[in-house]
């Protein structure tokens, strides 16, 4: 049986290579407030969800599927958190009890298998009985594949063929074993048999009449005997012992991938449900391919400065379908490095399946996402602040790949207007010609003017709000590029004055 909730027909790999940026992403994007959330304090939970978040999908299709199931889940969330938290208490009971399982000789794996699968099967039980009463409640392809070969597989029927052979096991009634003689006179064929079909009569037992089968008695103190005797044994339970080994390791494997993939729609109740509680907006991404260009969002905001703050913060609409660069100039505190959080955090939840903190929320989907923003200034003074952006560029250029997407926050501006104009806007146009998209927040006018002066068809300008008495409502408008980024307000605001 295969769990099947985060593909269609694949399990979910948690340890997965994470992109070459993780620690950039993670650090520009804030990720540690959305995964902590997601957490909520669970050690799995949190890296079960930073895979999911770092590897993404590339498939609409695919993130579709997923989406489909977080939305039953989202309708039934007491019925998955019950499921999950059984599948958590079986594979947990089993490591518990059976830690110790160093010995693997045949007789040890005949013993101890059993025990396993008895110990799943209780748990299946449970898990027929939540299927059996909740199945039609749910509607996804995900969550309906699930629930009909749990229904299928573990009937009545099904758990009385198990209990009878694990009563057989037990060997009640002694090991039979079948073997014939090789060359040499060497013991070859060793097959475990039923003894069930061979057991004495009350007359053999009391050695009255005739025999069918004849023992003997091995000394308590023949060390060479015994040994020789479970050699013997061994040999005649390997087949068995292999099998149900297999067996025992097979509804292991369904225990621990069923909690792994639940593991990222439980984190995402938890999230839910933090965003709720404030009223905050949630929807499902459009995930929509990669060509033509596709971005339009109404109420897209931070959820990681939503999680932190009690009250809700403002979110921003715009339409940038069609472009493949967007251009933010304007006031300072305005919101623009704000706006580039929420973005580039709601690019990564589409991609692993995940609502996005928007009222409505339509992208592309590439193959990766890249961030380059500022960083303080390099205290060990080995190299200046511009030297420390280009090594990061190169980086990111070493990894980057084709169809992905770049955001860039007041990058190349460690130098003056000319020079970091001329180097955003070289790597920005060899970025558009490769079919990489640009997202970029700057102050550098030359730069920004010039993209609105030859190519403003391809390129969406935004502004970050600002009303007539300086006060910011950090709001994104659609507006030509700003010279300046109003940075008297700031400095008013800190007791500063200008006539």
């Amino acid at each position: 049986m295969k769990a099947h909730l985060m593909y269609r027909d694949e399990d979910f790999d948690l340890n997965a290579s994470l992109p070459p940026n993780e620690a950039d992403l993670v650090h520009d994007l804030d990720l540690d407030t959305v995964l902590g959330a997601m957490a909520n304090g669970d050690e799995f939970l949190l890296r079960v969800s930073r895979t999911a978040l770092l590897t993404g999908l590339n498939n609409p299709a695919a993130i579709l599927y997923r989406q489909q199931v977080l939305a039953d889940c989202l309708a039934n969330r007491d019925v998955v958190r019950q499921i999950y938290a059984l599948v958590v208490k079986a594979v947990a009971d089993v490591r518990r009890h059976f830690w110790f399982a160093s010995n693997n000789s045949p007789s040890h794996l005949m013993y101890q298998s059993p025990q396993i699968i008895e110990m799943f099967l209780g748990f299946l039980k449970q898990l027929y009985t939540i299927v059996d009463e909740h199945s039609g409640n749910f509607t996804s392809p995900g969550w309906v594949t699930l629930f009909s070969i749990l229904q299928s597989e573990l009937d009545a029927e099904y758990f009385a063929v198990v209990e009878e052979q694990l009563q057989q096991l037990r060997f009640k009634d002694g090991t039979l074993i079948s073997a014939q003689l090789g060359p040499a006179n060497n013991g070859v064929n060793y097959v475990l048999r039923d003894p069930r079909q061979t057991r004495q009569t009350w007359k053999e037992r009391l050695g009255v009449g005739g025999r069918k089968s004849f023992s003997f008695e091995i000394a308590p103190r023949d060390e060479a005997g015994a040994q020789a005797l479970a050699d013997i044994v061994n040999r005649g339970e390997n087949l068995a012992a292999n099998a149900l080994t297999q067996a025992a390791d097979h509804i292991a494997d369904f225990f621990t991938m069923l909690r792994t993939e639940l593991a990222l729609y439980v984190g995402c109740l938890n999230l839910h449900e933090r965003l709720a509680r404030k009223g905050e907006p949630t929807c499902f991404a459009q995930a929509r391919d990669w060509s033509p260009a596709v971005l339009s969002f109404t109420g897209l905001y931070d959820v990681c400065l939503s999680l932190r703050n009690e009250q809700r913060v403002t979110g921003n609409d715009a339409n940038a379908d069609g472009r493949s660069l967007i251009i933010v100039t304007g006031a300072n505190s305005g919101g623009k490095s704000t706006f580039l959080r929420s973005l580039g955090l709601a690019n990564l939840m589409m991609r692993s399946g995940m609502f996005v903190a928007a009222e409505s929320f339509s992208a592309s989907v590439g193959e990766a996402l890249f961030t380059h923003f500022g960083r303080e200034e390099d205290t060990t003074m080995t190299s200046g602040k511009l030297d420390e952006e280009l090594a990061r560029m190169d980086t990111i250029v070493r990894s980057l790949k084709t169809r992905s997407v770049v955001l860039f926050n007041e990058s190349f501006s460690a130098t003056n207007e000319r020079e970091g104009s001329e180097i955003a806007r070289q790597v920005v146009r060899a970025f558009l010609d490769a079919d990489i998209r640009v997202v970029f927040i700057t102050h550098l006018y030359d730069f920004a003017e010039s993209f609105f002066l030859s190519d403003p068809a391809t390129t969406l300008f935004l502004q970050a709000g600002r009303q007539t008495d300086s006060v910011r409502n950090y709001k994104l408008i659609s507006g030509e590029p700003l010279s300046t980024s109003y940075g008297e307000d700031v400095y008013n605001r800190i007791g500063g004055w200008f006539e």
